[in-house]
């Protein structure tokens, strides 16, 4: 081969031997090169579809509406940071647009220093209302003591007779006699006369309206019996007051008997009630046919003097 051919892989002027180099060929492109990662054109912004996953795709922005700004009320929380699903912050308030919002006060505190001034008055007052009616009503029921005795006509005045309380109920020796509240009157009648009417059980006329009745009424139950049991409190056993009540428990006894004679008995009509009485029958009750025990069972009568009945009482004006 000649030293000359171009093909020759020896050089002038020298006597080594080199070997020929392969034809240099046409290298990859600068942005395929393999040392580097080829850049992919970056996907276009797409708004989030309804019902479409929370999570974002690879490479794709999370939606953002339309002026809501990294502070507005879709700003999405920082990476790391608590959720908070009632869009309060650490501090307990709300955030609309930036601005923190209070929770709404309730009750009292709601209202202005003003009102709430006054409702605590009112508050209090009515504490120390029901704290002192309940120790009157205690003092009224307890037994004699010092304070009784010192303050009895205050706690009377309280107590009675709105508040009064029975407890014959739970007594250890509850009544074992009947007691009928019976009335008879002295009228002046039309023709000019004066004529009495006979003796009227007003309690035996109240058990026959109870008896068989599911639902009687308070009246019918109670209104005369509470009324000859106030005028025995009040009463010795002659008949005389021993207390300044003593004179309302005669009136009050007496407007009821008068109200009953003229609605309920036939015998006062045709005339207009002047004086009337009242009476007692007091009966025992019979123990059962098994016990030994034997008392009487005749009754004994409380009668009490004629009362005059005023012009008022007397024109039915307590019907």
């Amino acid at each position: 081969m000649d030293a000359n051919d171009e093909d020759s892989g020896a050089r002038r002027g020298t006597g080594a031997f080199e070997p020929s180099k392969p034809p240099e060929q046409p290298g990859p492109p600068e942005h395929s090169r393999p040392s580097e990662k080829p850049r992919l054109p970056e996907p276009p912004l797409l708004p989030r579809q309804p019902g479409a996953s929370e999570q974002s795709r690879p490479g794709e922005r999370p939606y953002t509406p339309e002026g809501a700004g990294p502070s507005g009320a879709h700003a999405l929380p920082e990476p790391g940071a608590p959720a908070d699903p009632d869009g309060a912050g650490a501090s307990g308030e709300a955030s609309d647009g930036g601005r923190a919002l209070a929770a709404p006060r309730v009750g009292v505190a709601a209202l202005s220093p003003r009102y709430q001034v006054g409702a605590a008055v009112a508050l209090a007052v009515v504490a120390v209302a029901a704290c002192v009616h309940l120790l009157m009503v205690f003092l009224s029921l307890a037994p004699a003591n010092t304070v009784t005795k010192q303050h009895g006509k205050a706690v009377e005045d309280w107590v009675y007779p709105e508040f009064e309380q029975n407890w014959k109920l739970f007594a250890p020796n509850p009544l074992q006699q009947n007691i009928g509240v019976q009335v008879r009157a002295e009228l002046r009648t039309n023709d000019g006369g004066v004529r009495t009417t006979g003796w009227t059980d007003l309690s035996a006329q109240d058990g026959a309206a109870i008896k068989g009745n599911p639902v009687p009424s308070h009246t019918q139950q109670n209104e005369l019996r509470r009324a000859w049991d106030f005028f025995v409190a009040t009463h010795t056993g002659d008949n005389r007051p021993v207390a300044l009540r003593g004179a309302l428990s005669e009136q009050y006894l007496r407007r009821i008997v008068v109200m009953r004679l003229y609605r309920d008995t036939p015998a006062a009509a045709g005339g207009v009630i002047q004086r009337v009485q009242v009476r007692s029958a007091t009966t025992n009750v019979q123990p059962p046919e098994w016990s030994r025990e034997r008392v009487s069972d005749k009754p004994v009568y409380r009668q009490l003097p004629w009362w005059s009945v005023t012009a008022e009482e007397a024109a039915g004006g307590v019907r």
